[in-house]
């Protein structure tokens, strides 16, 4: 008898990149407790492996790792497939955080941490993959952000400056996004982290406050403003003295 698969899903896969035994065992002992699917690989270079191999939902990547540092591997992973990423890095340091987020990573922790937040933020990451599915769907008749020296796609998930395309990840092209529907609009963290995140509570501020500081980098500091206390708006680039928009 052939097996009725139509209402077959598949397990969420996530893929653990941890050098250290212990603590690799227990993130994927907390993650198959959730229902989910972990894989482990020890180093960057396994994890590339693995990451081409099984085709995660999303990956758990620690930044300092034998072979290939987490950062290089991540660069390699969504190079070559789109997928979220949550690094962990021992170093509570701002610009580690950036460089991560600028390797293509959607989200980082710093240790020690606890495995209920892990799961948290790995769940909030997953929900964030399948709204941007529902938002690309909504956006395909969306028209363009155009503020001459920067255009932005919305249905095809492109950034442009000065002609050339620049390369975001999928939380900075929502967090862009996001931003330039409302321009000179200030926005606040938590309304960020609602829209892009979805996650409801103001826990990740400074989550955003370092995905601001990665858009930044890739774009210009002038591009952003900074609301003290309150949150972010976005700055339309000046053309012959006005913002643009079409």
């Amino acid at each position: 008898m052939m097996k009725n698969t139509t209402n077959y899903v598949a397990p969420i896969t996530i893929l653990v990149v941890e050098d250290e035994p212990t603590l690799a065992t227990a993130i994927a002992q907390r993650i198959t407790a959730e229902g989910w699917t972990a894989r482990v690989a020890s180093d960057g270079a396994s994890a590339v492996q693995a990451a081409s191999q099984f085709r995660p939902d999303l990956i758990v990547m620690d930044i300092m790792l034998p072979v290939m540092d987490g950062l290089e591997a991540t660069k390699r992973i969504v190079a070559e497939r789109p997928v979220p990423v949550l690094i962990l890095t021992a170093r509570d340091d701002e610009a580690d955080k950036v460089t991560g987020l600028g390797a293509g990573a959607d989200d980082y922790m710093t240790k020690p941490f606890s495995m209920r937040e892990l799961i948290a933020r790995c769940k909030a990451l997953l929900r964030r993959v399948e709204r941007a599915k529902v938002i690309a769907k909504n956006s395909e008749n969306e028209k363009l952000l155009d503020f001459g020296s920067l255009v932005i796609d919305p249905a095809q998930r492109i950034v442009t400056q000065d002609g050339q395309q620049v390369h975001l990840t999928p939380t900075e092209f929502d967090l862009l996004a996001t931003l330039a529907r409302k321009p000179k609009s200030v926005l606040t963290r938590e309304k960020l982290l609602e829209e892009v995140w979805d996650w409801v509570d103001a826990s990740g501020t400074r989550t955003v406050d370092s995905h601001v500081k990665a858009l930044r980098h890739k774009l210009g500091a002038q591009m952003i403003r900074t609301v003290h206390g309150v949150g972010y708006a976005f700055e339309p680039p000046e053309v012959n003295g006005q913002g643009a928009q079409s």
